[in-house]
């Protein structure tokens, strides 16, 4: 039904819809789960590891993450639930390639020049000649990068490992016996950025998958609520309302649009924004990225008094579906794995009972043989251009700015919008300083915004243009003009 864009993709897909098929059956067991590398690796001959062996262990891994439970064992013969566990990211010690770990490099690129610039501007010795090459000994080197940066043959590369490199606050590090990556989980952030760049796929999040097939299973009165970026992920033949009703079809009581809790959210986050200003406070951060406010709270905690209050778009739904339906079980569906870690907090268990990625769901879809494209179209219209837009960067900010301008609202309204881990340690540092130049900080962790989340299933390249098409498709071009503000007014929005 979908087309993946790479190997590892298609792979990580066909791990996720045959635990979803195992879940449809009841059939979750040690026995059945060491069938599937067997299943779906035939013959003797490896593809892309040294063994078919090694490649089977990492299924093996993989299908038990997936089902729920904690990976790296021997064998499934002991699963051990991880449901509970706050962390959401694992490393699979068998998918790990062992990346080199040295940052810098010389390169056959080595002219053994004269000037000798790198040994020069090295401060630590690290640096001498042999055989005509510059040498770095590791054991000197400080990794400070002057000589990478003085060479005139860019002859010295910089090497880091992809999975530490993407991490925005280092809890990326590697076992110094087996150089195996490692996560450091009190500094981890679980947003997915290390998972979404490992090109073996050594790093996966648990899923709660079997929970949510299980309730499907057994009739249960279960909402799905979805996260506006949704949008742009099945590319622009296939609508809105045709997701709607695929979701339903898998059945789920109904499909509420997440984009409505961020209408919401944006009114009572303005008006949290005018009292901080009057009561004096400097500057204002947003609240709707769970990545973003795990950075500030772990990295530079003496500035989370300056977080929002508000609760995020996914807890304001999830809290106004149970507010509808007393015994409503809610499952949140989006591109970020931080989510899954946010959905655990202790103040917000009354809003969300399981959180799905979107590679989750297509997973569904393949399990239940439901394709989207064949489902009826149906007009879904019931948030503001501006609750969707909370996707994409900047999106927070413009809702924030329609209501302060609709609502005549007398605030200086100043915005940074920053996106991406690099844009976002500046903007805080520099508010830290007290030099900020603005009053309110849009804070996205994934550069450009949920569409680019770590568990998108379409490139954003791709996702942007049917995002911007069916957003645009919305007859609500004011949050003030929502209906459905009218129906969370009495909902509890404060984190």
């Amino acid at each position: 039904m979908f087309q993946f864009d790479n190997q590892l993709l298609k792979l990580k897909h066909e791990v996720l819809t045959k635990i979803a098929v195992l879940a449809k059956e009841n059939n979750i067991s040690k026995k059945e789960l060491d069938k599937i590398p067997y299943a779906m690796i035939k013959g003797e001959i490896a593809t892309y590891r040294d063994t078919v062996e090694h490649e089977r262990e990492i299924l093996l891994e993989r299908a038990k993450l997936a089902a729920g439970y904690k990976p790296n064992g021997k064998n499934a013969q002991e699963l051990i639930d991880i449901n509970e566990e706050k962390q959401i990211l694992y490393v699979i010690r068998a998918a790990c390639d062992r990346c080199p770990t040295k940052k810098f490099k010389v390169t056959d690129a080595c002219r053994n020049c004269i000037a000798h610039k790198c040994e020069s501007v090295c401060n630590f010795g690290a640096i001498t000649y042999v055989n005509g090459r510059a040498h770095i000994d590791s054991d000197k080197c400080k990794e400070c990068g002057m000589c990478n940066k003085v060479c005139p043959y860019n002859a010295i590369a910089q090497n880091i490992r992809p999975c530490k490199k993407s991490c925005p606050t280092g809890a990326l590090s590697f076992n110094a016996y087996d150089f195996i990556a490692v996560i450091t989980e009190n500094k981890c952030v679980n947003c997915g950025a290390c998972m979404s760049i490992c090109p073996f796929g050594a790093i996966e999040d648990k899923s709660s998958l079997v929970n949510v097939v299980n309730s499907l299973m057994n009739k249960e009165n279960i909402y799905a609520i979805v996260a506006p970026s949704i949008a742009g992920e099945f590319g622009s033949k296939i609508t809105y309302g045709q997701v709607k009703n695929a979701i339903r079809s898998l059945g789920f009581t109904d499909m509420v649009e997440v984009a409505c809790g961020a209408d919401a959210v944006t009114v009572h986050e303005s008006n949290e924004f005018v009292e901080r200003m009057e009561n004096g406070d400097s500057y204002m951060t947003s609240s709707c990225c769970p990545g973003f406010l795990s950075y500030i709270e772990k990295i530079m905690p003496d500035q989370a008094g300056r977080i929002s209050g508000t609760v995020s778009p996914m807890v304001a739904t999830g809290r106004y579906v149970k507010a509808k339906d007393k015994d409503a079980k809610v499952v949140f569906i989006g591109p970020c794995t931080a989510k899954k870690n946010e959905a655990l907090k202790d103040s917000i268990k009354d809003s969300v009972d399981y959180v799905l990625t979107f590679e989750e769901l297509i997973a569904l879809f393949d399990a239940f043989q439901i394709d989207p494209s064949t489902c009826e179209d149906i007009i879904v219209n019931d948030a503001s251009i501006f609750g969707r837009g909370f996707a994409m960067g900047g999106g927070v900010t413009a809702s924030i700015e329609n209501y302060i301008k609709e609502k005549s609202i007398d605030s200086d309204f100043k915005p940074i919008k920053a996106s991406g881990a690099t844009e976002i340690k500046k903007s805080i540092t520099i508010a830290k300083a007290g030099k900020l130049g603005g009053n309110f900080i849009e804070g996205m962790l994934c550069e450009g915004g949920c569409i680019n989340g770590a568990a998108k299933i379409a490139p954003v390249t791709k996702a942007k243009v049917p995002f911007t098409k069916i957003n645009q498709q919305s007859t609500i071009k004011n949050v003030l003009s929502n209906k459905a503000l009218e129906e969370y007014k009495d909902i509890n929005l404060k984190r």
